[in-house]
């Protein structure tokens, strides 16, 4: 009988040794492909509309709210600074839940609560009631985001955005700004302010 206990109890172990190794629980890898061509794209774009070449943001709406999405493209060492959390709109559904964190819903209009694909120029650095009081303007520079300015679509960051990977629970979604969390905000504040060009923040879905 006790031989029996023992035995359960180590296949017991084995199960929830398996289930902390289970790739819900490890960190998403970038498609470095699909980034890499997106900032040589964006460099380009940054160079005719005298952008900042140094560095420039990346947000993957077509990958899951529950990881990280957000990225600080290093334009000089082609590759990624660093990778944040990100909110995105929630559309017709609930404020603050993560019911379309499999797949955001995008839309330039006015009420709809959706975030905007497209080019952005990073505006002036501004008030927040949300997170650590910081936001940055954005100005949508493509027919699909046009209309950001109107809809105070901002860059501020959201104490209900987590620092680390949420998957498979997706991140809550707001009224269509981008929201990351405090300290990521904290990070990326100081590199907007040291940037003597205006940055370029590019969303693709």
């Amino acid at each position: 009988m006790r031989g029996t206990f023992f035995l359960k109890v180590i296949f017991l172990l084995m199960i929830l040794t398996y289930c902390r190794n289970d790739s819900s629980e490890k960190e998403y890898i970038p498609d470095m492909v699909k980034l890499k061509s997106l900032a040589s794209d964006a460099k380009l774009f940054c160079r005719s509309n005298n952008l900042n070449t140094d560095f420039c943001l990346l947000i993957d709406m077509s990958i899951h709210s529950g990881l990280k999405r957000f990225f600080i493209w290093d334009m000089e060492g082609d590759s990624i600074s660093y990778s944040f959390m990100v909110s995105h709109g929630c559309g017709d559904n609930p404020w603050g839940r993560d019911i379309s964190k499999e797949k955001a819903v995008t839309s330039n209009i006015d009420g709809s609560h959706c975030s905007s694909i497209g080019k952005y120029k990073v505006g002036t650095r501004g008030y927040s009631n949300w997170g650590i009081n910081i936001n940055y303007v954005l100005h949508g520079l493509e027919s699909t985001n046009n209309n950001a300015f109107n809809r105070q679509i901002v860059l501020h960051s959201w104490e209900m955005v987590k620092d680390s990977e949420t998957y498979p629970l997706g991140t809550p979604e707001g009224w269509g700004c981008p929201a990351i969390s405090n300290n990521s905000m904290r990070i990326l504040d100081t590199k907007l302010r040291n940037s003597e060009k205006k940055v370029l923040l590019w969303i693709v879905q």
